[in-house]
């Protein structure tokens, strides 16, 4: 099947391969930035990303690969935006073309941490770009299991039916089973809290909590994020559906979640620092803890936010995690 222009994929880090790998494997042909020269070259040597999910082969005659962002936008229609969101500024302060009348779609999950906006904003409010235009592609689906073809679901939110349903065919195949939504806010603001939510389950975990809390501070946690997304935004929505409730469970619970990870070494006594250094990947709820903060000051949801309350103070506040959590225990039903 063949689309109309090219589709750019921005970013190098494991979900944006990942999103490559099924994009080729459908045949689409994929404008592909990544910023490291160097790894472009092994790229292109070895057929392999060299520092994430290493075992994807690809055919590079179906890449166009560059460092250059602005000769990947410049000649796409349609843009996949998978750039951690701590960087997501510095990278696109880059561009010198226009990203007017191109339809981006935030794989992201994280908040602009400057502007303390999730990237849909972002791209509306820093670049003009009209909601219509806007995105995003969510789970429950990780990187890790895409590169062994297992089954997993992608949902494509959009404000306009047509352009959801484009990209849903492209990422459509055997193994990726799609669905689309027009809750690009909801979709969205799920994507960040979800994060938090796993790290709480991997601070409870590193603690030593054992699965019958853990299901508790799950169930919770999807009652705080109805909550809270329903503040923002006011719509029509059933959180239990897979793009919302399928996501956190994933995020929460998978041995792939770097979110768990993350949180598991903090419940362990790691500081903030030395659990990324080990880890040496980006945990999208650590930045994401900190915004989700100010956002729920200012909507005045301190109170009904226990568990994003809870994993705010351990990060950044510096408070000890089994206090924090012996706590918050009392405040789960």
């Amino acid at each position: 099947m063949k689309y109309p222009g090219q589709i750019a994929v921005l970013g190098g880090g494991s979900w944006a391969t990942a999103l490559v790998k099924i994009l080729t494997d459908n045949q689409v042909k994929v404008s592909w930035y990544i910023r490291s020269q160097e790894d472009i070259d092994y790229l292109l040597t070895k057929k392999h990303n060299p520092k994430y999910l290493t075992s994807v082969q690809f055919n590079t005659d179906q890449l166009e690969l560059s460092s250059d962002i602005n000769a990947i936008v410049a000649s796409c229609e349609h843009i996949i935006l998978a750039i951690p969101s701590a960087f997501v500024a510095a990278e696109l302060s880059k561009l010198t073309c226009s990203l007017k009348r191109k339809t981006i779609f935030s794989a992201v999950k994280g908040i602009e941490p400057t502007s303390e906006l999730i990237i849909g904003e972002y791209l509306n409010q820093e670049f003009g770009i009209p909601f219509n235009y806007i995105g995003v592609i969510t789970g429950p689906c990780h990187a890790e299991e895409v590169a062994l073809e297992r089954l997993s679901y992608l949902t494509i939110a959009c404000m306009n039916k047509r352009r959801a349903h484009l990209l849903a065919n492209m990422l459509s195949n055997q193994y990726i089973i799609t669905n689309t939504s027009r809750d690009v806010i909801g979709t969205e603001y799920a994507a960040v809290f979800k994060n938090i939510y796993a790290l709480a389950a991997g601070i409870a975990h590193g603690i030593g909590y054992g699965d019958n809390f853990q299901a508790v501070l799950i169930a919770n946690a999807i009652a705080e994020m109805k909550t809270i997304i329903k503040a923002i935004k006011r719509k029509r929505r059933t959180l239990y559906h897979s793009a919302y409730l399928g996501d956190l469970l994933v995020t929460a619970y998978s041995t792939f979640s770097r979110n768990r990870m993350f949180g598991t070494m903090i419940g362990k006594g790691y500081t903030v620092k030395s659990a990324m250094m080990e880890m040496n990947m980006i945990a999208e709820g650590y930045y994401a803890s900190k915004s989700a903060h100010n956002i729920l000051e200012r909507k005045e949801l301190f109170d009904q936010a226990p568990i994003a309350t809870s994993v705010y103070r351990i990060l950044y506040k510096g408070e000890r995690p089994r206090p924090v959590f012996k706590e918050l225990q009392t405040r789960l039903i």
